[in-house]
């Protein structure tokens, strides 16, 4: 349970940096963070293409992460609900 929060944790920040990355009006990647580079090596299509997909992948990975981590949490709390109810 502690590599799969330690694992959410990281993903998620790094979710925050590839947002962060990308240039607010959709023309590409922010120059701030080194997108002059990134536009001459992989062109601004491309390097838009590469970061919208990254932003996908790693949303979705935080998602199925929670959901993971809810249903093993969920395995101890959902026996002492039942507990519970039965008294």
């Amino acid at each position: 349970m502690t590599f799969i929060t330690v694992l959410i944790a990281f993903v998620s920040l790094l979710l925050m940096v590839v947002i962060l990355i990308q240039n607010p009006k959709g023309g590409g990647v922010d120059a701030t963070f080194g997108g002059a580079q990134a536009n001459q090596l992989f062109g601004a299509a491309k390097s838009a293409d590469f970061i919208e997909k990254a932003t996908i992948v790693l949303a979705a990975l935080v998602f199925v992460l929670c959901i993971v981590a809810a249903v093993l949490a969920g395995g101890g709390a959902a026996a002492g609900g039942e507990q519970l109810l039965s008294q």
